[in-house]
Parts: C-alpha cells; sequence; structure tokens
C-alpha cells in the first residue's frame, strides 16, 4: 500500500447529498478510513474512559484545502489531548495500570485508555471546543500544512464521557437481576457524539475496530464481532469490517448470558430471561434470515444476534449489526416480539447494507425496512397475518395525521430539517407506513412483487456499504423498469414521484388489505356493536370471545375504542364488566390500551389495576402513555400519588421525563426536547415533537416504534 494514496476498499464516490445541518463535522473534506476505539467501562462513576484513532485522508491538501478537522462531539465529551500521526501503520494500545493511594490526599483519577507510540512519531495538535447545538458541539483540530492530498494520516483524541446522551448506565437495582450494573449506547440519530469524536453523520460510513476493558463479571458485547477476549485483563477486543455509519457503532455490558438458537445466531439475555428469550425465538430467527436471504440476497454481516435489554431502553428495537437491541418487556408479546426482530432484520439489508444520505430522509431506511419486513411475514406467516398488521399500523397513522394535521410539515418523506433541530423529532409513523406506503405503490406499478424483489436485491447489490438520496432509488428503479419509465409513470397525475416526497398528509395511496379482511372484520363488527346507539349489550358481549384473537385484533379494536374515547358512561362499565378481567392475564401491549381507556373515561372501578400496572413497570413505552393521559385528564393527582411511591424503581431520565409531565401537564411529544442536555437523555429514541397547536393525546405506543 503506497503512502502517498488512500486505501483500496472505500466506498465509490456517490450523488452528493445536502449538507448535513444536524452535523458539525468536515467530513466532506476527508475520507475516513478506519475507526479505532479503546473504552474503558467505569459504572462506579457512571463514566467511560475513551480513546479514538480516526484513520483519515484529506481530500486536498492542507494548505489549499482544510486547515483544520471538525468532528462532532458533545459537552459530556471532555476531551483530554490529540495527536497527529503520519502514515497508515496502526500503534498499539494500553490501558495504563491504576495508581494506588498516596501517602496523603484521595485516590487519583486512572489515566486514560492511549494508543502507544513505540513504532513512530506523533505530535500535539491545538484544538478547541465550540458550542453547536443543544445536541452537540464541535471539536475543531488544527492541521499542519504539511499534510499532502490523499496522505494517510490518524488523528488521536483522549478524552472522558459522564452524563452522555448515548450511554445509559444502569445501577443493579434498575436490571431484572439486580445484582450487577448495566451500561448500554443508543446512538440513533446523533447522540453518539457524546460517545465518541466522528463525524455524526449517516453519509459518512467505515469499518470500525474496538478494545473495551470492563469490570469483572461485566460481559461486553458490540456491534461488530468479537474477535478475542482476555478474561483475566477484563480486555475484550471487537472488529466490524464493513462499513458503517457512526449511529450504528453500539456498546452493551452487564450480567448477561448466551445461547444459541440457529447456526448463525446467539440470544443474549440476563440469567433470569434467559429461558423465556430461548423459548420465544429458538429456530424462528434462522427461519426469517432465510426468508430475507431468498427475496434479497445474502445476509452479508455474518451473526445476527439479539440481546434483551433492561426495561430502561428508551425505544423498542434497534438494528445495530450483528447485534440488534431488542428491549425485554417485549417478550411478553409474541406477536409484537415477531414484527420487531423482522423489522430488525430487514434493516440488514435496508438501512445498513444502505443507508440514507440524510436524516431528512430516513424513509429510505425506514419505509424500505417497513416493506421488506410485510414481505418476510406475508411469506412466513401468509397474507392475512401482514395484512391485520399493517391495517393496525395504518390505524395509527391516521391517529397521528388527526392529531398533527394534514398540512403538518412532518407528515412529508422528505422533510426539512432545520439547523439546531434535533434529527430525532423527524422520526414518526410517517416515516414508517407513509415511506411504506409509497414503497409498496412502486411494488405494485411492477404488476409482480417477485419483479419488485428482484429490483430490490438489484439495489441492494449496487448500493451497499453506501449512503443514497431518495433520486438514487428512483432513478435506479425507473432505470430497472424502462417500460415504466416510457410510460412516464413518475408523472402521472396525482401519483407524481416528487409528490409523494414532498407533499404533506396521508399517503396518496394505500395497500389493499382485503386478504386480512378475515381477521380485521370481526374487530370491525365488535367496534361497531359497542359504539352503536343504543348499546345491546347483551349481543356485543356475546359476540365474540376476545381471548381466541390474535393480539393486533385485540389491540386493533382496543385502539378504536381509544380513539373514539370518552364513551358513554354505560359503554365503558359494560366494557369493564365484559373484558376487564379477561384482559387482566394478557400481555402488556394489550393491558397498556385497557389501563388507557380506563383512564381517559375516568373510569374510578378500574382505576387500581393503573395503579397496580404502574408499580410494576420500569419500561418507557408503557409508563409514558399512562402517565400522558393521567395528566391530559382529570387523573393528575393521582398520577403524582402513584409516581412518588414509584419513582426510586425508574431510571432518572425516565423519571426526569414522568417529572416534566406531571409538572407541565402537556403531552411529552410537546414538552420534551429529546436531547436538549447530558442530563436529559430521556426520549433520546425514536418520538417526533408536535407542533404547540397541536390538540388532544396521542399514545406514545403510537410513535414509539422500531428504529
Amino acid at each position: 500500500m503506497s503512502p502517498s494514496a488512500c486505501p483500496p476498499g472505500l466506498p465509490p464516490a456517490r450523488m452528493a447529498a445536502p449538507p448535513d445541518v444536524a452535523s458539525a463535522s468536515s467530513a466532506a473534506l476527508f475520507r475516513l478510513r478506519h475507526l479505532r476505539l479503546g473504552l474503558e467501562l467505569r459504572p462506579e462513576a457512571r463514566a467511560l474512559a475513551g480513546c479514538v484513532a480516526l484513520e483519515l485522508c484529506a481530500r486536498r491538501a492542507a494548505r489549499r484545502g482544510p486547515r483544520a478537522l471538525v468532528l462532532d462531539a458533545h459537552p459530556a465529551l471532555r476531551v483530554a489531548s490529540v495527536h497527529l500521526r503520519a502514515g497508515p501503520e496502526r500503534c498499539g494500545f494500553a490501558f495504563p495500570r491504576r495508581a494506588g493511594p498516596g501517602r496523603e490526599g484521595p485516590v487519583p483519577s486512572p489515566p486514560l485508555p492511549t494508543f502507544s507510540d513505540s513504532t513512530a512519531a506523533s505530535c500535539p495538535l491545538v484544538f478547541r471546543v465550540d458550542p453547536f447545538t443543544d445536541y452537540g458541539s464541535a471539536l475543531t483540530i488544527s492541521l499542519p500544512s504539511s499534510l499532502e492530498p490523499h496522505q494517510p494520516f490518524q488523528v488521536i483524541v483522549r478524552y472522558t464521557t459522564v452524563d452522555a446522551p448515548a450511554i445509559w448506565w444502569l445501577d443493579p437495582e434498575l436490571t431484572y437481576g439486580i445484582s450487577k450494573p448495566f451500561v448500554f449506547t443508543q446512538g440513533h440519530s446523533v447522540c453518539n457524539r457524546s460517545f465518541f469524536p466522528c463525524f455524526d453523520t449517516p453519509a459518512v460510513k467505515c469499518s470500525y475496530s474496538a478494545i473495551v476493558k470492563a469490570p469483572a463479571g461485566m460481559q461486553v458485547l458490540m456491534s461488530a464481532t468479537q474477535s478475542s477476549y482476555k478474561e483475566q485483563e477484563g480486555v475484550y477486543e471487537f472488529f466490524m469490517e464493513y462499513p458503517v455509519p457512526a449511529y450504528l457503532v453500539a456498546l452493551v455490558a452487564g450480567d448477561l448470558a448466551p445461547a444459541d438458537i440457529g447456526p448463525r445466531s446467539r440470544v443474549w439475555a440476563e440469567p433470569c430471561l434467559l429461558s423465556t428469550a430461548i423459548s420465544k425465538l429458538s429456530g424462528r430467527v434462522e427461519h426469517w434470515l432465510s426468508a430475507a436471504e431468498s427475496l434479497y440476497g445474502p445476509y452479508i454481516w455474518g451473526r445476527y444476534d439479539i440481546v434483551f435489554l433492561p426495561p430502561s431502553f428508551p425505544i423498542v428495537a434497534m438494528e445495530n449489526p450483528c447485534l440488534t437491541f431488542i428491549i425485554s418487556s417485549i417478550l411478553e408479546s409474541d406477536e409484537f416480539l415477531i414484527i420487531d426482530v423482522i423489522h430488525e432484520v430487514a434493516h440488514s439489508w435496508f438501512g445498513n447494507a444502505v443507508t440514507n444520505a440524510t436524516w431528512e430522509e430516513m424513509w429510505l431506511s425506514e419505509g424500505l425496512a417497513t416493506y421488506a419486513q410485510r414481505r418476510i411475514t406475508t411469506e412466513t406467516y401468509g397474507a392475512a397475518f401482514t395484512c391485520l398488521e399493517t391495517a393496525f399500523r395504518l390505524d395509527a397513522l391516521h391517529r397521528q395525521m388527526k392529531l398533527l394535521g394534514e398540512d403538518n410539515p412532518v407528515s412529508k418523506l422528505q422533510v426539512k430539517l432545520e439547523p439546531g433541530v434535533n434529527p430525532s423529532n423527524l422520526m414518526n409513523l410517517f416515516t414508517y407506513e407513509k415511506g411504506y406506503c409509497f414503497v409498496y405503490y412502486l411494488s405494485e406499478l411492477c404488476g409482480d412483487p417477485a419483479r419488485f424483489d428482484a429490483f430490490l436485491r438489484a439495489y441492494i447489490e449496487k448500493y451497499k456499504f453506501t449512503s443514497v438520496v431518495a433520486q438514487d432509488l428512483l432513478d435506479s428503479f425507473l432505470a430497472f423498469f424502462p417500460e415504466l419509465k416510457e410510460q412516464c409513470i413518475d408523472s402521472k397525475t396525482g401519483l407524481e414521484f416528487e409528490r409523494w416526497l414532498s407533499a404533506t398528509g396521508p399517503p396518496l395511496a394505500e395497500p389493499d388489505l382485503s386478504q386480512g379482511s378475515s381477521l380485521t372484520f370481526p374487530v370491525e363488527t365488535l367496534f361497531n356493536l359497542w359504539t352503536t346507539e343504543p348499546l345491546d349489550a347483551a349481543a356485543a358481549s356475546g359476540s365474540v370471545d376476545i381471548t381466541k384473537w390474535q393480539t393486533f385484533q385485540t389491540v386493533l379494536f382496543l385502539d378504536k375504542l381509544l380513539d373514539g374515547s370518552p364513551l358513554p358512561h354505560e359503554v365503558i362499565s359494560k366494557l369493564s364488566e365484559c373484558y376487564s378481567a379477561q384482559l387482566d392475564g394478557m400481555n402488556a401491549e394489550i393491558r397498556i390500551r385497557w389501563l388507557q381507556i380506563i383512564v381517559r373515561n375516568d373510569y374510578y372501578p378500574d382505576l387500581h389495576k393503573v395503579r397496580l400496572f404502574l408499580e410494576n413497570q420500569m419500561s418507557r413505552m408503557y409508563t409514558i402513555p399512562l402517565y400522558e393521559d393521567l395528566c391530559t385528564g382529570t387523573l393528575k393527582s393521582f398520577a403524582l400519588e402513584v409516581f412518588y411511591q414509584t419513582q426510586n424503581q425508574l431510571h432518572p431520565n425516565l423519571r426526569k421525563t414522568i417529572q416534566q409531565i406531571l409538572t407541565q401537564g402537556l403531552n411529552p411529544l410537546l414538552a420534551i426536547d429529546t436531547t436538549a442536555t447530558a442530563a436529559d437523555t430521556s426520549a433520546s429514541g425514536l418520538e417526533d415533537k408536535a407542533p404547540e397547536a397541536a390538540n388532544g393525546a396521542i399514545s406514545l405506543r403510537d410513535v414509539n416504534v422500531s428504529a
């Protein structure tokens, strides 16, 4: 390898993406070849000590172009030093020994990890940290003018990070085993700049490696392949050979036990949850992977492992390559677990292999992954099941649209990201379901799903390991189907591609879900029986046994009742008499909806069930919707009472979120800035922010979907 040339294997040059206003970095001026991390976990201090080496080459000479390297960082990330190392040779890595206590004073702070410099000289660089937005800062590093264009060099940053939005530290009491500390990271959308300095934009992808030191008893996992473990030193090594964006670098550590569930899959969970996870997933994941491969080509990431995280995990699931993160609460619901895992499997092709180049077009990952998810479920569980799940999600989409208004700009597929706005605020059901409807419309234009599958295989093969914009997808589509291009199908009146992307409001077309009518018709019938005046309670209560329904049928029925609340007192009273005892024994996805109905209807006879549920829940996805409804209605004093009794069992981030709801009395979609400060990381998942003019309440389950 010539020292004067950028190494091979980098992604090919792509159509220039629009500037990423969510990134302060100078990513456009450099090629990032590889990222190396040295991390030491310090749970006793809730801190991470790190050293990151970025292997770079400038696109132009520093004297004619970049005189500085700008990385995304965060106020929680405290930079200790920055060094330049010439050449591509990688130096060794060391965790310096901690000093013991001196004769006087406390034990000194442990030294930072470091890359040793025994093979080549390095020089210190001048740096400064400037404010950027309320979710990040800019780390500006001065570069020597002697750097030649395309000359490989390394920038090494040593740092510590405390109270970082990306890093969630859990005391033992917040785990199921309540015996050991736990930590996990969540980088999407722009949180990983508080984990390590980086080009925190989806337009930049690179391979990465990591060396992680952890206390005894903490099993460390990353979104990469583990290459070694030195038990005596507590040091793990990982390597991700394929380029990924910064937000897909993920870490988890805690009391985790493994079990193989397939030839290339393993489940990790706290020991007390492991048998449940095995029983739910053994053999299934390989079945789903094989179905996906038959549709979209080989699975390129090697292993597909799953780790179940404590209830504090702020979203449902995250598609980290090699290691999907899933909230353990979802184990209660078999059907939701199936959908969530398959959705993350689909991201292995759509989102991970091919990534949206800009946060303004997240539908390129989520809409395509949702389409692929439903193709996989159709192949494995049949069209009726897929149509039922789709009907449930589209019903939620229309509820969200009713709240936000059809002219709300967040309902666009191409959303304008204004400077200073957190990209996570753009994440909502439109990203998923309106995106899905557009992709489904494209598949319908082909006349045959198999032909569209062939196109998507070609699309993946062409663009894998790169980041794309919508025009890349649409140009490829018309090139693959020249007959459609000749028909000017992209300009069909009322269904123009540009209108799909830029128009507000509902999808321009929705899929035919008639194949699911055997499952959805009973739901509609029962809902109509309960809401038609005058109420015929005998007919409504005796028409169907909901204990024999699928979960998605029950939640669709309850969501319709939620949407119609408050209900007449006679109706809610008879509903409770008929279903309350049955629903008590069902999974949390069902119970949360019934409890919301109780709250929205001020039905005091069943209010004790709300208290019992909140006393036994630590999950954001199940606590926030209830507190939201309690504070929107007349039961705020009840909410305060329950919160004060249960707050010690909640993660500090969740506790802060609920305190804001209780204090402001606002829907958290209105009240919470997702990563406003290092301490306020409670909503760093995927909730959208509604406009201040919006009225009414909407369940967070409607938007707290998988990444």
